[in-house]
């Protein structure tokens, strides 16, 4: 709270002495994230920020960025399904790289053989090895697409970044792309971005260079942002201070639904946790409406599951854990859990949860933690550097976390995220299923839902997965944090994408 205090005065201060001119250059937009950049590369993005740049410089077959979160044509003109196993794929007879060579199916092949490698250290081998055999160029524009099973996933699947293989596979970092960007610099303070002269995938940026500044404390963006020095932020600022730049004269806000979700992690291996009624008995306790008004001023939704309520897929038909103290209290006792001093200061259960050092993420955990207080579970916060935090968390050193997913754009992540064969272990310890979860009718179910062709059936078998995901609870669904943008009131044209990519920078222009 005292934190929040001095950075409301020091941002009214600052506000009150900002000259009503912009301070940025006419032919830059200005962008202020938290983390590190560290490469483009879309072999090796390491974190979300480095997805996004991929995005920026480079260009995939398709694109999955519309509200509808159906994928369209990139850097392809044409599909055509063969068969079940075999897809051709057509590149546009225009697309260039951003060094003015042609875009060929020779390239495409080489990027999907790159990854393909049993050797190769990308982190998305695995993902690819499980869906394709092969990829071949047939001639110079089309490239034929081996897969290993009928794959429902195909054409969201192809949104994976092209990059040129003319000269050979490309060092680590130093790919070229056909994105609406090139890399002018990148350091550790910030990446400036050109336009890419050769771009055809849509109108060519409006504004000449995007310079995107690490900036890792919340309050100095929101300063910088407020004072004129900066452009725009996405996201990486703190809800509950959202208010307090509204009305500002310099500053805009706009707000989007994100295909997002915030989750509470429970290790079901845990002796406690392994028993469904303390899981219910934790999803019961938490007042997500009450945390969304305080925490967020709004800007998030209750969630049911990994889909949120825009999805084509989403099931609102599944069992729901809406607030009720009572029965999580005797869902406690049934699971051997009972209150030892009635009214008393004894907890019927000790658990830690542990989360990131973001302040802001902090005081949600504590909030989570007061929640559970109330039907007695004791709670200890512990927060960790990211880094700590995660390693622990995919060891499965853990009782309770919180997180956020990657971009839930296709139902598939049902089997990332909860099929048993995605439980990190030694061959995979970059696997999502990190609460532990087993079900085989999940299994079977998700195996099914990447293998059906038709979207109708598909959306059946999804809704059974997310009923039972549900009733099981490996995690609890807490809340689908809407994309927030704050921005110079000069700013123009930017779209918020549901997957919070940075692709709207491309069609922004200042005043």
């Amino acid at each position: 709270m005292r934190r929040r205090s001095i950075i409301l005065l020091v941002l009214a201060v600052a506000v009150s002495c900002t000259a009503r001119t912009r301070r940025t250059p006419d032919d830059t937009l200005v962008v202020l994230i938290e983390q590190q950049m560290t490469s483009a590369d879309p072999r090796y993005a390491l974190s979300g920020y480095d997805a996004k740049l991929n995005k920026l410089v480079n260009s995939g077959l398709t694109v999955v960025d519309s509200a509808t979160l159906r994928p369209e044509l990139a850097l392809a003109e044409s599909m055509v399904r063969v068969d079940d196993l075999t897809w051709d794929v057509t590149v546009r007879a225009d697309a260039k790289f951003s060094d003015g060579t042609r875009v060929t199916a020779a390239d495409v092949a080489g990027t999907y053989a790159d990854l393909l490698r049993e050797d190769s250290d990308s982190l998305f081998h695995k993902g690819m090895a499980e869906r394709f055999h092969r990829v071949e160029a047939r001639d110079e524009r089309t490239a034929r697409f081996h897969l290993k099973s009928p794959l429902a996933t195909f054409v969201t699947d192809i949104d994976y970044s092209i990059v040129s293989y003319g000269k050979g596979v490309p060092e680590h970092g130093k790919t070229i792309g056909a994105g609406p960007y090139v890399i002018r610099e990148i350091t550790s303070q910030h990446v400036v971005l050109d336009v890419n002269p050769h771009y055809v995938l849509g109108q060519k940026p409006r504004v000449p260079v995007v310079e995107i500044k690490f900036v890792r404390d919340v309050a100095a963006r929101l300063l910088m942002l407020a004072g004129g020095s900066a452009d725009l932020v996405q996201n990486a600022l703190r809800y509950d201070l959202i208010e307090e730049v509204r009305g500002r004269d310099r500053v805009k806000i706009d707000a989007a639904p994100s295909v997002f979700l915030t989750y509470l992690l429970m290790n079901n291996t845990d002796p406690a946790l392994r028993d469904l009624r303390v899981r219910q008995a934790i999803a019961l306790a938490l007042d997500r409406p009450a945390i969304i008004a305080a925490k967020f001023g709004g800007f998030a939704v209750p969630a049911t599951g990994l889909l949120p309520p825009t999805h084509w897929a989403y099931n609102p038909d599944v069992p729901r854990w809406d607030r009720d103290l009572e029965r999580a209290r005797r869902l406690l006792d049934e699971a051997g859990f009972p209150d030892p001093d009635g009214a008393g200061p004894e907890p019927r259960l000790r658990l830690v949860y542990k989360t990131s050092s973001d302040h802001f993420r902090v005081s949600v955990a504590r909030v989570i933690a007061a929640q559970l207080a109330e039907v007695g579970i004791e709670v200890e916060v512990r927060a960790f550097e990211f880094a700590t935090f995660f390693a622990d968390v995919k060891k499965g050193t853990y009782q309770l976390a919180s997180m956020q997913t990657a971009e839930i754009t296709e139902p598939d992540f049902y089997f990332t995220y909860f099929h048993s064969s995605w439980i990190p272990s030694a061959k995979n310890p970059d696997g999502y299923n990190r609460w532990r979860y087993i079900n085989p009718d999940v299994d079977r179910l998700t195996e099914q839902g990447r293998r059906e062709v038709d979207p109708a059936k598909r959306k059946t078998i999804y809704a059974e997965a997310q009923r039972l995901v549900a009733r099981d609870l490996p995690i609890v669904p807490l809340w689908h944090e809407d994309n927030v943008v704050l921005s110079n009131v000069d700013v123009e044209g930017y779209t918020i994408t549901p997957n919070a990519r940075l692709i709207g920078l491309r069609d922004a222009w200042k005043r």
